[in-house]
């Protein structure tokens, strides 16, 4: 525990702590209207399409994390305007998105000259090497995702819950969707860092699942996400540490723990009762 107290006092460590603060928000705000919207399957091939923009980054010698975001954000407008045209089936097109971006991704690293670059931080993440510059942009994120949610709260759960009702209402649903997998497009790259490309749809998804089994108003929800991912990820970092194991796969297994318990510990009070 000592040597724990005194991990906390060093630049990395406490760099990891904002970060999870930070992902907490980015998992309350987007994650919440993207459960709610049934997208995680998309933000799955939203978060696979970035891996195209790191390879492709890494081929043209710029910034990985740049290509993963200008590729998720392309990725992410492509898959919502076909998915609003309603040409093809959401999964397929998902499910090709997906594919393309993992072919593509490993395509650019394979022909990069010089020695095949490590994408092992990518793919499964960790918050323990979270830079200051990293650690700007996440919170510019998180301010800008919160005074849009302010802004747009209505429209956004109105979207969320019931699109042809918010059609009715005269909401322009299409902008709106967009705006919001963007925004879903932009928290992926920007949790990339914490848990990977691989994992980051577990820290989405598991949060708001608590929120949700937790509360029905949304706000509530939001909160309880917050607080959800936050335990998540402090508790991951830490026990990362103490066991010596990656810091990614340990904040998943918790969040999956933790997860199971609330749900467990709901069946059974409402058990009780009956």
């Amino acid at each position: 525990m000592t040597d724990l107290i005194a991990a906390f006092q060093y630049d990395f460590m406490q760099n990891a702590l904002m970060g999870s603060l930070l992902v907490a928000i980015m998992c309350a705000i987007t994650g919440t209207f993207i459960v709610l919207k049934r997208l995680v399957f998309l933000s799955g091939g939203i978060s696979h399409g970035a891996f195209a923009g790191l390879g492709a980054a890494y081929y043209l010698g710029i910034n990985p994390m740049l290509g993963a975001l200008v590729f998720a954000v392309l990725s992410a407008v492509a898959v919502t305007r076909v998915i609003l045209r309603q040409s093809q089936p959401a999964d397929a097109t998902i499910g090709i998105f997906w594919a393309a971006g993992m072919a593509i991704g490993v395509l650019f690293v394979y022909i990069t000259p010089g020695y095949a670059p490590d994408l092992m931080p990518y793919l499964f993440g960790d918050i323990l090497t979270i830079s200051r510059g990293q650690l700007f942009w996440m919170m510019v994120f998180s301010l800008l995702s919160l005074l849009i949610t302010f802004m747009l709260f209505r429209q956004l759960v109105a979207v969320s819950f019931d699109e042809d009702f918010a059609r009715l209402r005269g909401l322009p649903v299409g902008a709106i969707m967009i705006l919001l997998m963007v925004m879903n497009s932009v928290a992926i790259v920007m949790m990339i860092q914490s848990v990977g490309i691989i994992l980051v749809m577990a820290l989405l998804t598991i949060p708001p699942l608590i929120g949700l089994t937790l509360a029905a108003e949304i706000r509530a929800v939001m909160l309880l996400a917050f607080l959800s991912a936050m335990l998540i990820t402090v508790g991951g970092l830490i026990v990362s540490f103490l066991l010596d194991l990656p810091s990614g796969p340990a904040i998943v297994l918790l969040g999956v723990a933790l997860l199971l318990v609330v749900k467990l510990t709901r069946n059974f009070i409402q058990a009780s009762k009956t």
